[in-house]
């Protein structure tokens, strides 16, 4: 029987299953918006928000106690710095779960897990990469064609 049993085991040990929530956590306070399983995403939503809690307060105890639960100073310096002067007027809720569907390999449910205020860095981020990949690719476009220009006069000047 589950009595008592809080919390999602997510079929790894209590040692693995604290650093993939820790992982997590750090992904979502240093990115703002991760793609993950709905199940970690539920699971570490909660403690993203206690963290955001704990950054809202500001003072060194505070930071203390989320650098006990997060070993990472960058990510609690973004927390403190970046991240609690957006949520200091919001009184919960901080982060938003968003069902992507199923996953192609294994059908496992994806959702989109991100802090509420920070809408649309996925879209920002995934529209930078697209601008530099087509920047990429007409750069190897116009490479290839000085290359091929070049192999031409050669074989001109060969003849």
């Amino acid at each position: 029987m589950r009595h008592r049993r809080k919390g999602r085991g997510l079929s790894r040990s209590r040692s693995h299953r604290k650093a993939v929530l820790r992982n997590l956590a750090i992904a979502v306070i240093e990115h703002r918006t991760i793609t993950t399983t709905l199940a970690k995403a539920k699971e570490v939503r909660g403690l993203v928000d206690r963290l955001v809690q704990y950054s809202k307060k500001g003072d060194l105890a505070a930071r203390r106690r989320a650098l006990r639960v997060l070993p990472n100073k960058k990510a609690v310096g973004i927390l403190f710095h970046e991240i609690a002067p957006v949520m200091q007027d919001r009184e919960g809720g901080y982060t938003r779960i968003i069902k992507l569907g199923q996953r192609r390999g294994d059908a496992a449910e994806l959702a989109i897990l991100e802090l509420v205020g920070f809408e649309g860095t996925l879209i920002k981020r995934q529209e930078k990469a697209k601008s530099e990949r087509e920047k990429r690719k007409e750069r190897e476009k116009k490479e290839r064609e000085e290359a091929e220009a070049a192999a031409q006069a050669e074989a001109a000047a060969a003849e």
